[in-house]
């Protein structure tokens, strides 16, 4: 099956429907609640896939209480309002909840043009980016892998594009490897957006031919995927942030 232009396999497919649609799925669940219902609290249980999927980044002190679909209907009202992401339950047919799955997935978000891309342009800039073809257009094993670790990797940076990287490496790289300045129809040019601090919040590189390669977010379901450089820059538009340039040396 085709998801966002890139070729997803039955494996893969089965594992986004177990971490969209759980059995039992996490609930932010305010503590008063929680003790008045007797239920248990367990945020060791969620993992990074299920953070993305439920959205479940500032918890606060509420308690991650893990339930059924017939069991979080317990939940008075306000609570299931209350989520910060929808609630897709699994069904007997894995067609249709892979088919939403796919919708999931798809919701909002650009398809890689990897294929759309020349074979001279490939050519070209495989030296400046050697690891960029393997990269684009490919989904993550899961979550993590972020926007700062796909453009180290695809400079070539061994296991970069399979890290959580952190700001700290990511800048100790640019300053290393890069110099201010760059063309955006020139290969190698890697775009960065920064905050009012100037803290870096995310990054893309060009590879001529007016494409660029980036990777959305950290979630598993945001693929490293290639877009024109001016979809590339659109996308990454924040109120806020400001877009800089520096060129691979």
């Amino acid at each position: 099956m085709t998801v966002l232009g890139i070729e997803v396999d039955a494996d893969v497919l089965d594992q986004w429907r177990d971490w969209l649609m759980p059995a039992e799925q996490p609930f932010v669940v305010p503590r008063d609640i929680q003790r008045r219902d007797g239920l248990a609290d367990d945020r060791e249980r969620l993992s990074f896939e299920l953070q993305d999927s439920f959205c479940l980044y500032e918890l606060g002190d509420s308690a991650v209480c893990w339930l059924t679909r017939a069991g979080s209907r317990r939940l008075p009202s306000e609570v299931r309002r209350a989520q910060p992401a929808a609630h897709r339950w699994p069904s007997p047919d894995r067609a249709r909840d892979v088919a939403r799955v796919v919708r999931f997935v798809e919701e909002g978000r650009r398809r890689s043009r990897h294929a759309d891309v020349a074979e001279a342009t490939w050519e070209k800039v495989s030296a400046l980016l050697p690891d960029a073809r393997k990269l684009a257009g490919t989904f993550p094993p899961g979550s993590g892998p972020n926007c700062f670790g796909t453009v180290m990797g695809a400079a070539g940076v061994a296991g970069a594009a399979g890290t959580w990287m952190q700001r700290e490496p990511f800048e100790e790289w640019l300053a290393e490897a890069t110099r201010v300045g760059g063309q955006d129809d020139q290969a190698g040019t890697v775009l960065l957006w920064r905050d009012g601090n100037r803290a870096v919040q995310h990054a893309a590189v060009t590879l001529g031919g007016g494409w660029a390669l980036h990777k959305p977010s950290q979630g598993w379901m945001s693929p490293t995927k290639v877009l024109t450089v001016r979809d590339a820059i659109l996308s990454a538009r924040f109120a806020g942030h400001h877009l800089q340039r520096r060129t691979l040396s």
